[in-house]
Order: C-alpha cells, then sequence, then structure tokens
C-alpha cells in the first residue's frame, strides 16, 4: 500500500497544512500554488516513502543465510502470484508485525519484524508474508496515492469554498454563505473518511489476494489474532503513528465511530471474512 510508506492520513494532512499556509500567503493564488505543490508531493512521495520509512524503522536488508526459510517462503510466493522477487527487510524491534512497500512491483519490498518472526508458526508466516506480497500484486501504493491526491483537490475545493464564504461578494444570501461554509467544513472530513475506507477495503483485499493464493485462509486468520495481542503485549515505541496504515496490523486499537477513522479493519472482522472463504484449484495469476 504503499500504504503505505507515508499513511493516506500523514498525506492529507501534510496537504492540508500546504494549503491553509497558501491560503495565509497569497489567498486563492496562494492555494493554487499549495495545491500543485500538494500534488507534486504526494506523487514523490510515492517514489520515494519506501526510503523513508525504511529508515525511520532502522529496516536492515535480510541476511540469505540467516533468513534462508524467509526467501524461501518469498520466492515461491512470488512465483505463484506472477511477481518479481521482493527485497526483503528486517526490522530489529521486538512489535510482531510486517508490511510491503515499494513504488512497482519490480521494485517491492517486504519487511518483518524480528518479533513476527520468533512468534508466528511456518504456515501462519507464509499467510502474512502471501498478504504483504497482495498489497504488492494489487498495487495498492498507487491506489492510496491516487486516493491521497482526489483528497487533496477537495480540500482544495473546500477552502475556496470557505474563503468564497468569507471574503466573497457580499451580495451572496445568508442561504449561500451557510451552505458555503458547511461545505469548507465538512468535504475534507468526508474526504478523510472516504479515504480511510479505501484503505480499509485494500486491507480486506490483500486478505483475500494473500488467501486465494494458498488456498486457505486459516492460517492468515490465525496469525492475525495472534499478532494482535502481540503488539498489545509489544506495543511499538518510538514509531510515528501516521504509520499505521502500513502494517498488516494496526498498532492503534479503535472501536465504535472512531473506527471510521482508522486505516485497518477490525482484526475480528477480517478473521471472520478469512475462515468463511471458498477456494477452488485455481491459481492467482
Amino acid at each position: 500500500m504503499w500504504n503505505q510508506i507515508k499513511t493516506v492520513l500523514l498525506l492529507g494532512t501534510l496537504s492540508g497544512v500546504l494549503l491553509g499556509i497558501g491560503a495565509l500567503i497569497g489567498g486563492k493564488t496562494g492555494l493554487t500554488v499549495m495545491l500543485v505543490f500538494a500534488v507534486l508531493m504526494n506523487f514523490g512521495m510515492f517514489f520515494f516513502s519506501h526510503k523513508l520509512v525504511l529508515a525511520m524503522y532502522h529496516a536492515k536488508p535480510a541476511d540469505k543465510k540467516v533468513h534462508s526459510h524467509l526467501f524461501t517462503m518469498v520466492q515461491e510466493l512470488a512465483s505463484k502470484m506472477d511477481l518479481p522477487m521482493p527485497a526483503i527487510y528486517i526490522v530489529p524491534i521486538a512489535t510482531p508485525n510486517a508490511f510491503a512497500t515499494g513504488p512497482t512491483q519490480k521494485k517491492a519490498i517486504v519487511a518483518c519484524t524480528e518479533g513476527i518472526l520468533g512468534l508466528l508458526s511456518h504456515e501462519e508466516l507464509k499467510g502474512v508474508l502471501a498478504h504483504e506480497l497482495g498489497h504488492i500484486k494489487n498495487r495498492d501504493m498507487l491506489v492510496t496515492t491516487i486516493a491521497a491526491t482526489i483528497a487533496t483537490v477537495i480540500s482544495y475545493v473546500a477552502a475556496m469554498a470557505r474563503f468564497s464564504a468569507l471574503f466573497g461578494s457580499r451580495d451572496n444570501d445568508s442561504g449561500n454563505l451557510l451552505g458555503l461554509i458547511v461545505l469548507g467544513i465538512l468535504s475534507p472530513i468526508i474526504a478523510l473518511v472516504l479515504q480511510l475506507a479505501i484503505s480499509r477495503s485494500r486491507e480486506y483485499l490483500a486478505d483475500e489476494t494473500g488467501a486465494r493464493v494458498l488456498k486457505n485462509g486459516v492460517p492468515l486468520a490465525t496469525a492475525l489474532t495472534k499478532l494482535e495481542h502481540g503488539v498489545r503485549a509489544h506495543p511499538l515505541r518510538g514509531g510515528n503513528p501516521t504509520t499505521s496504515s502500513l502494517f498488516i496490523v494496526n498498532p492503534f486499537t479503535t472501536e465504535g465511530f472512531v473506527s471510521l477513522f482508522s486505516t485497518h479493519p477490525s482484526t475480528k472482522n477480517r478473521v471472520e471474512k478469512l475462515t468463511k472463504m471458498k477456494f477452488s484449484s485455481q491459481s492467482i495469476k
């Protein structure tokens, strides 16, 4: 995904800040300049953010001798999914988790924490790796970048609406002014909710893709349950919450209404979907 090397939430927040600065400095002209810059920034993150996140979590290339089983599993899965062999990295933290990143399928990266390697069984780890390769297969980093760019445009329109309501012609009636103000306030919130809904849908899709390539959703389902418990026992420390959408399990718990602003579906829902899945003999291509 990348999702994710910088999360959709981070991109949207940064874009909003840029637009706000542009409005303060240059009015409508400043907004337009910041819009163009925000779009360029989002696609710049698409190409370079994987390097930032690897550095942020001190990830190092995996040793083929030490982690030979990891290379074997990833190579097998990549072959089944008709993908180039991704680079494999190890993140030196106890929190059990994993993520995939990279701007293209040819430059993809799969990273596992030390914690996940010691927690999961062989089949469970294979389920997690299949999920991460599913993100690569589905080109989720491109999808989330496009979503972030669309949200930026919506934020731009909302900012223009607020600007028109506050500084536009005084001939507008109060109803029009109220409508512009409501549009300016609610549109960015709606855009964010939709953005995060896209992120959650990509998680479901990666679950399904990984389970189908293995023709079994149970290993990933049991892995997700273990990972959720493992994250609670060994929470991510020193990490940036804006990167939560990067990982297979969200380090931060969100329930009820707040789940609208979560980058991940609930583990319970994911497990239920995986255990109910039926599979044919046809492989994924």
